[in-house]
């Protein structure tokens, strides 16, 4: 269910602005979104498993926070962000 060490490394670097950035809200989102489709195929075949449904929507509501945050700070990098990771329709 959780994202392996060598997973995250890599999304750590595909979306980092600058070399060992992990805390910018691109490579936040990307990381939440990994575990996001992770815990979504995980409710595929536990679907009665009400624990892990409470962390999946904690963790939808703070990437939907975090996109906020990126929309109102920069409107460019939101986007990109949307495109990259193909949030949106």
């Amino acid at each position: 269910m959780s994202v392996t060490a060598e997973k995250k490394q890599t999304i750590i670097v595909d979306n980092a602005r600058i070399e060992g950035d992990t805390g910018s809200p691109e490579v936040q989102v990307a990381i939440l979104t990994e575990r996001i489709v992770n815990l979504t195929e995980h409710f595929k075949i536990h679907h009665k498993d009400n624990h892990s449904r409470r962390g999946l929507l904690q963790m939808v509501n703070k990437r939907r926070s975090l996109l906020d945050y990126l929309k109102k700070k920069d409107v460019e990098r939101y986007n990109a962000l949307i495109q990259k990771l193909g949030l949106r329709k």
